[in-house]
């Protein structure tokens, strides 16, 4: 009779700042069964790419682990991230649950379900952002107005000010692009726009 297999439950926990006290996610997520040597965390903004606690968790995983977060928002940036985290581990044959989300638990079936609604959900708001964005730009274009910034007034007192150095021929290029923090494409644009113009007043 061959021995029973179980799961090995992996424990991720996060906290924004180093003020932050870890101790409620971690006592949690080791009341659901979590071995203290398969816990890893992060202290860092939720915002952040580089998570070296998270990088390291998600190595360590393997077909059959249960990955347990104490609530959805300690694992991904954003849905989206939240999303592909999960569906990576899906392809990996990790299983995924969040202690406080109970309706998120790739565990279950029903789970399971709930998590590929919210990912159809996800994508279908990311092709409705991509729809109102052409259909901007298309309005845009029939009104005669194109993406990028718009065209700077003939008398911006930038150009003028790029001209008139210019014409008065005591600075080399290089150094007006610095006084004025433009790049030298922008500043030959500035000056061909139009003649000097000398202020009479």
């Amino acid at each position: 009779m061959s021995a029973k297999t179980t799961s090995r439950l992996v424990g991720y926990a996060r906290v924004s700042t180093g003020q932050q006290d870890l101790k409620l996610q971690l006592d949690a997520l080791k009341a659901a069964g979590v071995a203290k040597d398969n816990l890893f965390t992060d202290k860092v903004s939720g915002s952040k790419a580089a998570r070296p606690g998270l990088d390291a968790c998600l190595q360590q995983l393997q077909a059959g682990d249960i990955l347990l977060v104490w609530r959805l928002d300690r694992l991904g940036r954003s849905v989206r991230h939240l999303i592909d985290v999960v569906e990576d581990l899906h392809r990996r044959g990790v299983k995924f649950k969040s202690l406080c989300d109970g309706a998120i638990d790739t565990t279950t079936a029903s789970g399971e379900l709930i998590f590929h609604i919210f990912t159809a959900l996800a994508q279908f708001e990311r092709r409705l952002i991509v729809e109102r964005t052409r259909a901007g730009l298309t309005a845009a274009r029939a009104r005669g107005r194109f993406g990028g910034r718009p065209p700077m007034a003939l008398d911006d007192p930038r150009i003028q000010t790029a001209k008139k150095l210019h014409a008065d021929k005591s600075m080399v290029i290089a150094d007006i692009c610095k006084t004025l923090q433009v790049s030298k494409p922008t500043l030959y644009r500035w000056i061909a726009v139009q003649p000097l113009a000398i202020s009479t007043a």
